[in-house]
């Protein structure tokens, strides 16, 4: 080993890419040996009384022997150069800054690729979590609980995905707040590709995290893997949008089984993405309608205090509206409202509804959609 880095991580790297070896018995592996060095330096008896394969052995042995010349050690040299690029980090489960709440799981990833801040995962999190095909007023909620929770000092934590994970992290950087993003790729892989430049905005203000190698596509069985990262990182998942099948319940399970707060926010009874968040909430999980439901569960969690604002504080003041325009909001729903439904309802010319339309858009009272309007919470 030829510089401090591979010092340190070459027997981490060496463990993290040795084949036919399950995450599980990596870990066994560790318990057995005491360290991820003490395994690469053990005799051939000793990996063999441990019940080590022989193409594990042999694996080992040629990169103590050959180095960068063996298989394993190719791989092992490929992370350390990603390693030394600007904003890239690789943290080994015994490093000071890899995250307290993660290496506390059942089975915590060894390793960690980090693009950005690393010591940002030390920080007390809360995971955003919904469908990928979103509503209108899901992506709202995603976005407007995220610029909450992002202004009182915690950072929001999703998957990248299309939908409520990606709102969630806009919501996040738009009142200039950091957000972490776990993926189900390799660091050098952005997924889905139209969330690219949402990725690099990240890496200045946040940080996106995998466990998976260099070069890892996003393969199904990725995803509930990553799922206990961001449940693991946190010290609660807020569930937006659900189905009754969705990835963001295995997320929600595994919260539970981590021992982390869940939450979930209700909707309408003729929502699909509804039905997973209704599930929950009949499981026990606290139905949450405003930001202090979640504060008043995570605040003794927190081993410093987040600024615990009310509402009223946190978001603009409510602004006065005129006679005809208070009509117009009070007629839109928070589900989509068709635009005869308003005619109908509010009885107003056409013309006027419409302006009142605008300036209620322009003060974020009211959103256009596919459809119609629907009402900002």
């Amino acid at each position: 080993m030829n510089n401090p880095q591979e010092e340190e991580l070459g027997p981490w790297l060496a463990l993290f890419h040795a084949p036919q070896l399950s995450l599980k018995r990596k870990h066994a592996l560790l318990s057995h040996f005491g360290s991820a060095e003490k395994i690469l330096a053990a005799s051939a008896a000793h990996w063999k009384d441990a019940g080590i394969t022989a193409p594990v052995q042999k694996a080992f042995s040629d990169y103590r022997l050959h180095a960068g010349a063996s298989e394993l050690g190719q791989q092992i040299s490929r992370s350390l150069q990603w390693a030394q690029k600007p904003d890239c980090t690789i943290l080994s489960l015994n490093h000071h800054c890899y995250p307290d709440r993660l290496r506390q799981i059942a089975v915590p990833p060894l390793l960690l690729f980090v693009r950005g801040s690393p010591a940002l995962l030390q920080a007390p999190q809360i995971a955003i979590v919904g469908s990928r095909n979103a509503s209108a007023t899901g992506l709202e909620t995603a976005r407007v609980f995220a610029r909450q929770l992002g202004t009182l000092g915690l950072v929001v934590t999703s998957g990248l995905a299309l939908g409520i994970d990606g709102a969630s992290h806009r919501g996040a950087l738009e009142v200039s707040q950091p957000t972490v993003a776990v993926m189900a790729t390799g660091a050098d892989r952005i997924y889905p590709r139209r969330h690219k430049e949402l990725a690099q905005k990240m890496t200045h203000q946040g940080a996106l995290v995998t466990e998976f190698p260099l070069s890892s596509q996003p393969r199904p069985a990725h995803f509930p893997q990553r799922n206990r990262i961001i449940s693991g990182l946190c010290l609660g998942v807020l569930v937006v949008e659900a189905a009754v099948k969705s990835g963001s319940l295995i997320t929600a399970r595994f919260a539970m089984e981590q021992g982390r707060e869940v939450f979930a926010i209700p909707g309408s009874i003729h929502n699909p993405l509804s039905k997973g968040c209704h599930e929950l909430i009949r499981q026990g999980v606290k139905l949450v309608e405003s930001i202090d439901d979640i504060l008043e569960e995570i605040a003794p969690q927190l081993v410093a205090p987040v600024s615990i604002l009310s509402l009223s504080e946190t978001e603009p003041a409510t602004l006065m509206l005129d006679g005809e325009t208070e009509q117009v909001l009070a007629q839109v729903g928070y589900e989509v409202t068709p635009m005869d439904l308003l005619v109908e309802r509010t009885r107003l010319p056409v013309s006027k509804l419409i302006q009142a339309l605008m300036r209620l858009e322009l003060e974020r009272y009211v959103q256009p959609v596919s459809g119609g309007y629907i009402r900002i919470a």
